[in-house]
């Protein structure tokens, strides 16, 4: 082993800067070019990495240290034959040389300073601190026993009257036992699992305790997961609100190191609505955590949220509408009152915001589908003993694939100015549950084959009339198809799930008599109805799509070409 000073590199036209952050402590094992310190100038915060990799051996900054460049940060253990970075190329450009010290091999260096503590046997993973309230429901479970469960893994997610959230394991190893069941009410320390095996023991970091106890702020849960964690309405399937939906630009950024800044986006904190504390208002993890345990109690709102209360109670006022009437319903007649499930009350500010946000246009047209309905049917019947029932459903999926890529402009996002073209096929549906309508997604559509899909279909249509859809399984579609068929009617107009750009709506199909030229033919016409934003899309070829897909469904055949 060998002592390697690690010392700051050139850091621009500018000479001592403060420590203001320390990410590493003695004893932790870190990778060439991971962060060690953070510092400040009058003009802007950077991190400093580490040009080589090992074991911190000691720390030779404190916070509010003054540094710069050649200044040593910190000594480092590292193998004989590893003086020089693990990557060459990898290394900062910018690094300066890491000063090798002579020194004798450590009689007997302690093990634990360099590797987690191993686990062997049994071991209990119990709930963390999740905030100001106790007593809160499990609405989901993620694993079973038997699974492989990793450091940090979501195990459930559990429900307060304010906001639902992931509770993570602590711990890596195989689940033994699941100590919890739907419906289950828990509090902090009460006991998830037992894991088993031989497993590092990994702490949950401060930031992925924070995580577990604010996962999910009131109306959305994390960034990541708040796009699937919303369930839907027949219209539409709109994804969960972030945490924080950004303003009007502000002329100075908040005054936060860059791993705060990270550590914020990945809990969907609004840097710009948190006070800090540190020197000269900088914000700390600190002030981050106790923002969002705030919201997670109610005690405090995002502005996105408090923007969002009037459109889900029904109030204008926000839009600069008059506001909505309050009437004594009880004085005409009885009445019994409800509260809103989630599902509607997550769906109905999202839906809101879709439909005054983005510029519908929906154009209705019929596709004959009288050959591949009498397809489907002799398909059903060779098939009978596969146990997969083939749905028009799932023919409609197909096509709509095939349309997404004759008009790619269908199977876009925008993000500010910019259009994002996908190059992957996930088509979402509708599903109905005792709870309302929720939208799956079929992976990859373009992939799999009408019994595929079938198949898929009835699994996670099952999965969510069970309620156990889980987020990732409401992720990333491009494109949405909401049916109507086993009901009626004749047409609608779907609203657009944000971020998609379209979204196509059909209802029951019934027998017409169309004109072949020569006399009326009795048809099979299956009607179809698409939204699309005109912000993206235009009406040439909006009908050219709908056409196009008629085609498909005509004569299937063609979505082989």
């Amino acid at each position: 082993m060998a002592l390697v000073e690690i010392q700051v590199p050139d850091i621009g036209d500018f000479d001592e800067v403060t420590v203001i952050e320390l990410l590493v402590k003695p004893g932790d094992t870190v990778a060439a070019e991971q962060s060690l310190i953070t510092v400040e100038s009058d003009k802007a915060s950077m991190e400093i990495p580490s040009s080589h990799a090992g074991v911190v051996k000691e720390l030779k900054v404190r916070l509010d240290d003054k540094v710069k460049q050649g200044s040593v940060v910190l000594t480092l253990e590292v193998q004989s034959a590893g003086a020089a970075p693990a990557s060459p190329a990898a290394a900062p450009a910018q690094a300066a040389p890491a000063r090798q010290i002579p020194t004798q091999p450590a009689a007997s260096a302690p093990t634990a300073a360099i590797n987690p503590a191993i686990v062997s046997g049994t071991t209990e993973v119990r709930v963390p601190d999740i905030g100001d309230f106790k007593d809160v429901s499990v609405i989901e479970v993620l694993v079973k026993a038997g699974d492989t469960i990793k450091a940090e893994q979501s195990l459930i997610t559990v429900e307060s009257d304010k906001a639902s959230m992931e509770i993570p394991s602590s711990h890596a190893g195989v689940l033994k036992e699941l100590k919890v069941k739907l419906g289950d009410i828990v509090n902090i320390g009460d006991l998830l699992a037992i894991l088993e095996g031989s497993a590092a023991v990994i702490g949950v970091p401060a930031q992925k305790e924070a995580a577990s106890a604010v996962a999910s702020l009131p109306a959305a849960s994390t960034p990541a997961a708040a796009e699937a964690s919303a369930p839907v309405t027949p219209a539409s399937a709109p994804a969960a609100m972030p945490a924080h939906e950004p303003a009007a630009p502000q002329g100075n950024l908040p005054h936060a190191s860059p791993s705060i800044r990270k550590f914020a986006r990945e809990l969907g904190v609004p840097l710009a609505e948190v006070k800090g504390s540190g020197p000269k208002g900088r914000i700390t993890e600190t002030d981050v955590k106790s923002f969002t345990q705030a919201v997670m109690a109610g005690a405090a709102q995002t502005k996105a949220q408090t923007a969002i209360a009037p459109a889900a109670s029904g109030g204008g006022e926000a839009l600069g509408l008059l506001p909505w009437p309050k009437v004594d319903f009880a004085k005409f007649g009885p009445v019994e009152r409800q509260d809103m499930s989630r599902i509607k009350k997550i769906s109905g500010a999202n839906l809101h915001r879709n439909w005054v946000m983005i510029p519908h246009v929906c154009n209705h047209d019929d596709a004959d589908i009288t050959a591949l309905e009498a397809f489907r049917v002799q398909m059903n019947k060779e098939n009978e003993t596969s146990g997969v029932k083939i749905t028009m459903l799932a023919f409609l999926i197909k096509a709509s694939v095939a349309a997404l890529k004759k008009f790619p402009q269908f199977n876009a996002s925008l993000d500010g100015d910019q259009l994002v073209l996908k190059q992957y096929f996930n088509v979402a549906f509708a599903a109905d549950t005792p709870n309302g309508l929720v939208v799956p997604v079929i992976k990859d559509a373009d992939k799999k084959g009408i019994v595929q899909i079938s198949q898929e279909m009835g699994e996670l249509a099952k999965k969510a009339r069970d309620g156990k859809l889980s987020p990732a399984d409401m992720q990333g579609a491009c494109f949405t198809i909401s049916s109507l068929g086993g009901i009626g009617g004749r047409y609608f107009t779907p609203i657009i799930n944000a971020p998609e750009v379209a979204i196509l709506g059909v209802c029951k199909s019934r027998i017409e008599p169309v004109w072949d030229g020569k006399a009326f033919q009795p048809r099979l016409m299956q009607p179809l109805s698409l939204s699309w934003d005109h912000r993206v899309i235009d009406g040439a070829a909006a009908a050219r799509f709908n056409a196009f897909l008629g085609q498909i469904l005509a004569d299937f055949r063609r979505v082989l070409l």
